[in-house]
């Protein structure tokens, strides 16, 4: 160190207090970078590497950007998950002795980041901090660029899996942590399994009970927290605290915007978990990860950026409260029966900025002058869309209309003190109203009256003078001068003092000049300095509405996303859902919201469903692929989480019961890539449901046992259906594609189990696909004539034709039947066990063609055979293995 430049110690100094960022030092008109950040921001960013002298041996790998452009570099470092140190000046160089002293003011991070360049309008940015011990886990999270911050605390046999959970909903760009091993869990580890923010351990003194509490009621300038919720909440509380601590850390600086701290019960919404919403496409699709093609894209036709957050947080969490989802609903149903009303809204909400946001970056302290004017226009409309919606009965809209709050004194504030059009700098003026403030008039005078003279000034000059090419110039060095060029020099008065000599002119100044320049500089520099004070002054008055500038943005979103719901309602004819307590889902007539806008040359075909907690429970579908299995289903678990959003629903009548959880399984190509098979991963999601779901579940379930081998996977479906169906064990609302058409038996044993397919017709050796659900069971899979419609060669097919005869001409089909199940018991009835001991006769002689003697061991097997003990699953175990046997 001791060999190291003033300089290089300087940054050295800083840049071992904030290790795990990339410091921006500021040297003039950079932002320099050296040693290793050097070598990350130039290959990173792409920017030239080079070296500079530091006092050692080496040169010091050395990049840098220019300041005025920096943002552009910060926000691609931040994209890709780095944090940003900012050191600038903290003194004036002119006022500095020896080197200027320099701090960082403000460090960048994923979940921190506030300039309006660097955020997603449509999108809110979250950094999340999660307190843990073996007792529980705290989550808080917030987007300080809108200054919500929410909580919720999770205290139940699985706080992991509910962690995971909001986590996958909130998807935060930024996550703290206290500690990252739980019960012997790394929940780092398996954070980043799901998704790929970044993670880092914070403080832990920032985690303390006192400490967390003193920093909240600080924070809201509160004596109690009874008032927010969080006085018995101390996981939250933990949480909270350590988010306040971190976010006022990276800031430097107050973070008096954050004056909303909401306390959430996991139990008001509907529990999605990763794979249900990566199965339902809800805000990006499967595959390209694109908004276009999820239900987000068909339900959000918002106008401003507030409500297209607001619609993506609906969606992401779907009510449980009735009272709540009704209320929506009849807003939306006031809504879409007033057109006029939906088109003047429209025409309102379009001239409104990002009022969160705006109050913010006041509150913060880092708006312009176009801030400014933008919240003016903002608020102006407030009373237009009041006035709209002043008939309106619904107590939803009632309750917005209300809590709008049209901020009128900061409107007048904004229209007397600030120009239309401002400049995008505040140091620089232009900024102010001519008669706002008597002061700054009388600079404005006296600069505009030393300018008009200066401009009469050349040609008093050239007719004094007669040197028709004098000219009076202005520069930064020499202030105003007279330039005369060197053929005219002997028309120069005497009274001209030389200040500069250029290759073909000499340039003059004159006393008088220069008094009446001195005027108009100084003038003109008291003006730019007044002027930022007033605008400053101005910027602490608005900051005092902040608050209400909030709450009235929270109020425009929800009326926008409602106005958003009305809109798709009307133009692609949606119902409005009825609400049931019974736990009856009755669809006549629905479709898929996002297939049917995607298809242009067909008419969506719609299909009824029934299911409720009695004799319709168990759903299951079977038919050949590509005939519409899984869209059904899907459209099922949509239009019921449409329905608990508020939102209208693709179908000609809807009557929803509420469920707690949808879950689906699926598909499982996302995680292949972690190194399990596809057979794991679907055990896995099985699992996750058969543990979790309640009566008050809808399970989605496609394909159950198709990555194992057939017997394996037919009797893992088949007790699947006997567990879920029985209401001792779940009883959920289940959909259940399968293509082992054996399941179908169940419907005439297990109660609330029925059989539906997909109808198919046949026409001269074609199949078409009529995408509609019938009651019944397909009779045959269809799977070649599916390969035909997908293009497989005519050859291939009337092999695979051939083939599948002989199998079915040579196929020994082994049926077993029950009647009755009775306490998780099958009971057979003497004549079934019979019909079975007869099947089994038949596999022994067939099989002593292709024994040696009676000796066999697959004979042996057979005898060992007791059936009067043996369950259906014990059954088809058996056959498999006496299959597996022949097989060698």
């Amino acid at each position: 160190m001791g060999k190291l430049t003033p300089m290089m110690r300087q940054y050295l100094d800083i840049k071992n207090k904030y290790k795990d960022c990339i410091l921006f030092f500021r040297l003039g008109d950079f932002y320099e970078m050296f040693f290793e950040d050097a070598k990350t921001a130039s290959r990173e960013l792409e920017i030239t590497l080079t070296g500079k002298s530091c006092g050692l041996e080496e040169k010091a790998a050395m990049c840098g950007v220019p300041f005025h452009s920096a943002q552009n570099y910060i926000a691609k470092l931040i994209e890709k998950g780095y944090k940003v140190a900012i050191a600038e000046q903290v003194e004036d160089a002119s006022k500095a002795k020896g080197l200027v002293k320099r701090d960082v003011v403000k460090v960048v991070t994923p979940g921190t980041v506030m300039d309006a360049e660097l955020l997603k309008d449509n999108e809110n940015n979250y950094i999340m901090s999660i307190y843990v011990d073996e007792g529980g886990i705290g989550i808080a999270y917030s987007d300080i660029s809108t200054g919500r911050l929410n909580s919720t605390q999770i205290i139940d046999d699985n706080p992991l899996g509910a962690l995971i959970d909001e986590i996958v909903k909130t998807k935060p760009r930024e996550i703290i942590i206290n500690k990252n091993t739980h019960n012997g869990i790394n929940i780092e580890l398996e954070i980043g399994k799901i998704i790929s923010p970044y993670i880092s351990l914070f403080d832990g003194w920032a985690y303390d009970l006192e400490y967390g509490q003193n920093k909240i009621l600080k924070q809201l300038n509160i004596l109690s927290l009874d008032g927010i919720g969080l006085s018995d909440k101390n996981y939250s509380i933990c949480a909270v605290g350590s988010l306040l601590e971190y976010i006022e850390t990276t800031q430097k600086s107050s973070i008096s915007f954050i004056q909303n701290i909401r306390f959430y019960y996991l139990d008001n919404y509907m529990v999605l978990d990763k794979f249900t919403r990566r199965n339902l496409e809800l805000a990006e699709t499967m595959r390209e990860k694109s908004k276009k093609g999820s239900l987000l894209w068909v339900l959000d036709k918002t106008n401003t950026a507030m409500g297209a957050r607001q619609i993506k947080k609906w969606v992401e969490e779907p009510l449980k409260n009735a009272d709540e989802i009704q209320g929506r609903l009849d807003g939306v149903e006031e809504l879409k029966n007033n057109f006029l009303v939906m088109e003047e809204l429209k025409d309102y909400l379009k001239s409104v900025y990002d009022l969160e946001r705006l109050a913010v970056r006041i509150s913060y302290g880092n708006a312009n002058g176009r801030d400014m004017t933008a919240l003016k226009t903002s608020l102006e409309q407030l009373p237009n869309i009041k006035n709209t919606i002043s008939n309106m009965e619904s107590s939803k809209i009632k309750e917005i209309r209300e809590r709008i709050d049209t901020s009128q004194e900061v409107t007048e504030i904004i229209e007397n003190a600030i120009v239309e059009n401002p400049p995008v700098t505040i140091k620089e003026g232009g900024i102010i109203k001519d008669g706002y403030n008597e002061e700054l008039d009388e600079l404005r005078y006296i600069s505009r009256g030393g300018k008009e003279w200066i401009s009469n000034l050349e040609n008093m000059e050239k007719e004094k003078t007669g040197i028709k090419s004098l000219k009076i110039g202005f520069n930064k060095v020499f202030g105003y001068y007279i330039e005369v060029t060197k053929s005219n020099l002997s028309l120069v008065p005497e009274d001209y003092i030389r200040k500069q000599t250029l290759a073909n002119a000499e340039r003059y100044i004159t006393p008088e000049l220069k008094e009446v320049e001195a005027k108009v500089l100084g003038a003109q520099d008291k003006i730019v300095e007044l002027e930022y004070d007033i605008f400053l002054s101005l910027r602490e008055k608005i900051k005092e509405h902040s608050l209400q500038i909030q709450k009235t943005a929270s109020e425009i979103a929800q009326l926008d996303a409602l106005l958003s719901f009305a809109h798709i309602s009307n133009e692609y004819n949606y119902v409005k859902p009825e609400i049931n307590f019974e736990g009856k889902i009755h669809i006549e007539n629905g479709r898929h919201p996002v297939v049917e806008r995607m298809m242009t040359d067909e008419i969506f075909v719609g299909n009824d469903t029934l299911l409720n907690k009695d004799e319709n429970r168990f759903s299951i579908i079977t038919g050949p692929n590509m005939a519409g299995k899984s869209t059904y289903m899907r459209q099922v678990a949509l239009i019921t989480l449409m329905s608990q959003i508020g939102c209208f629903v693709p179908a000609d009548r809807a009557n929803i019961g509420i469920v707690d959880r949808i879950f689906t399984r699926v598909g499982a190509s996302d995680d292949l890539a972690q190194g399990q098979s596809t057979f794991m991963v679907e055990m896995s999601e099985l699992a996750n449901i058969l543990n979790n779901a309640t009566k008050d579940s809808l399970i989605i379930l496609d394909e159950i046992g198709r990555g194992t081998s057939t017997y394996d996977g037919l009797s893992i479906a088949w007790a699947v259906v006997e567990h879920i169906s029985n209401i001792k064990n779940i009883g959920a609302k289940t959909l259940f594609a399968t293509h082992y058409h054996e399941l179908t038996d169940l419907e005439d044993t297990l109660d609330g189990v029925k059989n539906y397919c997909i109808d198919v017709k046949e026409n001269d050796g074609n199949v078409v696909f009529l995408h509609k659900i019938i009651k019944g069971s397909a009779d045959q899979s269809y799977g070649i004539e599916v390969a035909k419609l997908a293009g497989v060669k005519n050859d291939v097919i009337d092999r695979a034709k051939g083939i599948l005869e002989k199998l079915e001409s040579d196929h020994v089909k082994p049926t077993i039947d029950y009647d009755e199940v009775k306490e998780d018991k099958v009971e057979y009835k003497e004549e079934k066990i019979q019909e079975v001991e007869k099947e089994i006769a038949v596999c022994e002689q067939q099989l002593d063609f292709f024994v040696p003697s009676e000796d066999s061991k697959i004979v042996e097997e057979l005898r060992k055979i007791n059936i009067l003990e043996m369950t259906p699953m014990d059954a088809m175990n058996e056959l498999y293995k006496l299959k597996k046997l022949i097989s060698k």
